[in-house]
């Protein structure tokens, strides 16, 4: 009874790093469909989240039925609800990413970023699809180090967002409404793939050390 149950953990855990891939792979795929408005690819981000769902689904079962039935100790306990919340952190990730994928199809032929903000936007992009990378080697590895760096590039990604909402809102880019409206959206869909890094992160140190506390800055 003990392997079966230990195969299940081991399943779960393989789970998630399943679901840390194709996460980075899609806000990377995202990412360029943005910049190069490549529609195919902005498609292939929709289509391919699916997957995603489909992950979450099957290791929130597996999940639940493991706290019913195998009565887990501590140890194991503590695995399974950071599981259980990892796996919809990164499924909400997932859904980021076809969001911008979304606004790139839609806008098609033009480009969902305005000229005035491109430079911004495009570090912005930058910073997120590093967080996406951290994350994977997070899943894979429990180093804590890995995660510091989230919560580092999720505080220059908040900068940059700042910095773009600030000239958004004070008008100091010659903005139609159109391009206003969906510059907010993108910047915020990026900024909110950030977070649910950090929120990863903090779940990861938890499950390694225990403690609940933010992984520290380095």
């Amino acid at each position: 009874m003990r392997k079966l149950f230990m195969a299940e953990m081991e399943a779960v855990g393989d789970d998630l790093v399943e679901m840390a891939t194709l996460v980075n792979r899609a806000m990377k795929q995202a990412r360029v469909a943005l910049e190069s408005r490549d529609t195919g690819l902005a498609e292939t981000v929709i289509l391919q989240d699916a997957r995603i769902d489909y992950l979450q689904n099957t290791l929130d079962e597996r999940t639940i039925e493991l706290l019913l039935l195998q009565n887990p100790v501590a140890t194991d306990l503590r695995l399974l609800i950071a599981a259980l919340r990892v796996s919809s952190s990164m499924e909400r990730m997932g859904d980021l990413a076809r969001h911008v994928a979304a606004l790139v199809r839609l806008r098609y032929p033009n480009s969902v970023i305005p000229d005035e903000s491109r430079a911004e936007v495009e570090e912005m992009a930058e910073l997120t699809v590093s967080v996406g990378e951290h994350l994977q080697r997070l899943m894979t590895s429990y180093d804590l180090v890995e995660g510091r760096e989230i919560v580092k590039l999720n505080n220059d990604i908040d900068i940059l967002h700042s910095q773009i909402m600030q000239n958004v809102t004070e008008g100091s880019w010659n903005l139609s409404g159109p391009q206003a409206q969906d510059l907010t959206l993108l910047v915020m869909r990026l900024e909110r793939f950030g977070d649910h890094g950090v929120s990863i992160s903090r779940k990861i140190a938890y499950l390694v050390t225990g403690e609940w506390e933010p992984p520290a800055m380095p």
